[in-house]
């Protein structure tokens, strides 16, 4: 396992708020809707073929490249199944009394217009094909399956010393660091329309003005003292690590000296401290071209050298490291369960098992 995985700090949000997922709004049942219209029920709850298709477009985003009948089918499968599996994970949430409030809704949505005037946030919902109902339902959905898992997983995870300490044994050369090492976070727009249309709060910046203007604004928040990790969980458009408040792992020196003006600006700082607004250019195009803005934060500064299992920072890293293991591993057992106990009915897979491959 490599020490940039090891090393990360930061958990990873159990919310499906990560660039490029999906937000699933309430899927709602359509009175006396015929067979052509359903492509799915979860416990006699309808699934809807208007929003299959919805959610398939989104998910091709802005690609020029069409699928082939048979990549689109294999495609709305899998979006179907994300959806069959968000609404057993809502209805188990409403049983226990979880669902989110109007308050948490409210909250919630406060914060995803924060950067924007309230005609930029009318044209975001716009662009998104979203009313202000349908957003909220969607935050709603979001909110209510984290508190279902923080009741019925987070409560179970319990990590003790002598895992630690088992686990270090097991891989104590990880730690062993051959070269300085910067543990960073990021901020990041672009200035190009996302390949995966999904959050509203992660849309894509359409030009380089637009671009520029979100991210001296982020800056703006920074400086006044907002969160980073909480601004780059909701606005970053890094899809590798929004999800995980800005955290980008550990970086070797020398990978970070291959780009002088990150390494330059970067090298200069203290831990908690962030750079100014950088350029991000495109290394697999041809020329200099920026396709995108940036903003990043000095977690830690490693020396080289071994890391021993005393350090606070190695035990914190393992324990996060063993807590996501097990929290994974439960969150699957989890889901199966509340499949078990659910009726559900694939009528899109049944229609493709009849008619064959297109």
């Amino acid at each position: 396992m490599q020490v940039q995985s090891i090393l990360r700090t930061r958990r990873r949000s159990p919310v499906l708020l990560l660039l490029g997922v999906v937000l699933l709004p309430a899927l709602s049942a359509c009175h006396r809707a015929t067979p052509a219209d359903v492509v799915a029920t979860v416990n006699g709850k309808e699934i809807l073929r208007s929003d299959l298709d919805r959610y398939y477009q989104e998910s091709l985003g802005d690609s020029p490249q069409k699928p082939s009948p048979v990549e689109a089918d294999m495609r709305r499968l899998q979006v179907l199944h994300q959806m069959i599996q968000d609404e057993i994970m809502q209805q188990a949430a409403a049983k226990m009394n979880l669902e989110a409030t109007d308050e948490d809704v409210n909250a919630r949505l406060t914060e995803y217009k924060a950067p924007y005037t309230q005609e930029e946030f009318d044209n975001k919902l716009k662009e998104k094909n979203l009313t202000l109902d349908d957003f909220k339902r969607d935050i709603r959905r979001e909110l209510t399956t984290t508190k279902l898992l923080n009741k019925e997983i987070e409560s179970k995870i319990d990590i003790t010393d002598a895992e630690i300490r088992d686990y270090y044994n097991a891989h104590k050369s990880d730690f062993d660091l051959i070269e300085p090492e910067y543990h960073l976070a990021r901020i990041a727009v672009t200035t190009t329309p996302s390949p995966q249309a999904g959050n509203l709060q992660n849309s894509k910046a359409t030009s380089d003005a637009d671009a520029k203007k979100k991210i001296d604004a982020l800056h703006v928040r920074l400086e006044s003292g907002d969160d980073f990790g909480s601004l780059a969980m909701n606005f970053s458009e890094d899809p590798n690590t929004a999800s995980n408040g800005g955290d980008m792992g550990m970086f070797p020196e020398s990978q970070l000296r291959a780009d002088p003006e990150v390494y330059d600006a970067i090298s200069k700082l203290k831990p908690d401290q962030f750079t100014d607004v950088l350029p991000v250019y495109d290394s697999a195009g041809p020329g200099h071209k920026v396709v995108g803005y940036a903003i990043y934060k000095l977690i830690a500064r490693e020396p080289a050298g071994q890391r021993e299992l005393n350090d606070p920072r190695v035990q914190q890293a393992i324990h996060q490291l063993l807590h996501d293991s097990q929290k994974q591993l439960l969150q699957n057992a989890y889901y199966e369960t509340l499949q078990d106990d659910a009726k559900v009915r694939n009528y899109f897979a049944e229609q493709i098992l009849k008619q064959g491959a297109p």
